[in-house]
């Protein structure tokens, strides 16, 4: 164990109230690619972000719904980053905010967290407003009550975020005692933003395979955090 990675595991443990930041880094672990990377969601693709925009979700929706199916993974599980953080919940004030749309973080568990981007798995008819079960959009982009357009439930370029989600999660921030960023480059806003909200006593602890440049200085554990989560779930059960 390096010196970094032992610092850090004590700032876990010491931590009061523990807030993690996480990105698409945690998810790729459990067979969700990233979007960015040579073989992510994006590659191959001439103009990603514009499919998952409004404009094209309302002028072309049948783009949008074809693209947007990528992004689905069922059979994806949360990994022992997932899991640990939620079994953290049960010892200690932590919360979960993450910009990951793939709600793994629910699945493993984790009651107070934040899906700041929204998540896939909530799919509303935007005729109706009716929840529908996300197998039923995978079949079929229509609403078979009413007949209306589904959609899944995430903030796509151009609309805004959920204010009370954005509340919420400067609220966190800011009463945090440790802040663990994991998995992302921060290089989204206003995602990567919060941590402007910080209290200036935090520590922050920067988890992720390339370093991260933030305004403060930080602890960073540079390298796979499946690896690192691993030795903070053998440090728990000491």
């Amino acid at each position: 164990m390096t010196e970094q990675e032992a610092l850090a595991i004590q700032f876990i443990q010491q931590a009061k109230h523990l807030v993690f930041m996480t990105g698409a880094g945690v998810s790729v672990p459990s067979g969700i690619p990233d979007y960015r990377s040579l073989d992510g969601v994006y590659a191959g693709f001439e103009a990603p972000e514009y499919l998952l925009s409004h404009t094209c979700l309302k002028r072309e929706p049948e783009k949008f719904y074809q693209f947007v199916k990528n992004l689905y993974h069922p059979e994806a599980q949360p990994n022992v980053i997932h899991q640990v953080m939620a079994e953290l919940e049960r010892t200690k004030e932590v919360a979960v905010i993450t910009q990951n749309i793939d709600s793994l973080h629910q699945q493993a568990g984790q009651k107070n967290l934040i899906e700041f981007h929204g998540s896939l798995y909530h799919v509303y008819c935007q005729q109706c407003g009716k929840s529908v079960p996300v197998t039923s959009y995978l079949d079929d982009d229509f609403h078979e009550g009413c007949g209306g357009p589904l959609r899944p439930d995430v903030v796509l370029y151009e609309e805004g975020l959920d204010e009370n989600n954005v509340q919420h999660a400067i609220r966190q921030v800011m009463q945090a005692d440790t802040i663990v960023v994991v998995g992302t480059s921060l290089r989204v806003y206003p995602f990567a933003g919060l941590l402007d909200y910080r209290s200036p006593d935090a520590k922050v602890i920067l988890v992720n395979k390339e370093a991260t440049q933030v305004s403060r200085d930080t602890l960073t554990v540079l390298g796979d955090a499946t690896k690192f989560f691993e030795k903070i779930k053998k440090s728990e059960k000491k």
